[in-house]
């Protein structure tokens, strides 16, 4: 009996340890621009970090498809390919996944980013990920250029945005600051 404890303690202990080293980045506490239109607090988004997260993603890629859809001549919808959408929007040869943050280090998740990018281009695409957020999982944004992923995060998104598209998102959201204030 002493022994399976000391097993299982041993094994807790080797997690103590590690949950002590994991470095988190507070930058997942700090605001973005969306967030800043919505008038949402960190401390707000602390209480349910997915359902915001969530929500603000869908926001941020229903944003870029309106933009391009009315700025960009060769706007596409997403691409469907058999049961998968590896993509939110196509604009000329790019073909465009929007994310609000990667926080996410599973290996299905760094899979699909690489087969993702991999069936884009093998279609002729460049892939490109529209990142809003800097504070993402450096893992992740290694497994999608090694996936043949071009991405863009925090001002590096603004700017693709504005090249493709001649809108300056940035300016745009900054100039809403807390029009649509949510109340709790």
């Amino acid at each position: 009996m002493t022994n399976i404890n000391q097993n299982l303690e041993s094994i807790l202990e080797e997690y103590q340890k590690s949950f002590e080293e994991k470095v988190f980045n507070n930058g997942n506490s700090e605001h973005d621009l969306l967030m800043d239109v919505f008038n949402l607090t960190a401390e707000l988004k602390a209480e349910n970090r997915q359902y915001w997260s969530r929500e603000l993603g869908t926001y941020w890629q229903k944003l870029v498809v309106e933009i391009c859809k009315i700025h960009c001549q060769n706007f596409q919808p997403a691409l469907r390919i058999a049961n998968d959408e590896p993509c939110d929007l196509v604009v000329n040869s790019y073909a465009i996944d929007t994310k609000y943050r990667i926080g996410s280090g599973d290996s299905k998740t760094l899979k699909g980013f690489k087969q993702d990018g991999k069936k884009l281009k093998n279609l002729g695409y460049i892939p490109v990920i529209l990142i809003l957020r800097g504070d993402n999982l450096p893992a992740a944004i290694t497994a999608c250029q090694t996936g043949n992923w071009n991405v863009y995060t925090g001002d590096d998104t603004f700017k693709f945005i504005q090249k493709i598209s001649g809108f300056d998102l940035k300016q745009f959201l900054m100039s809403i600051k807390a029009k649509f204030a949510v109340v709790r």
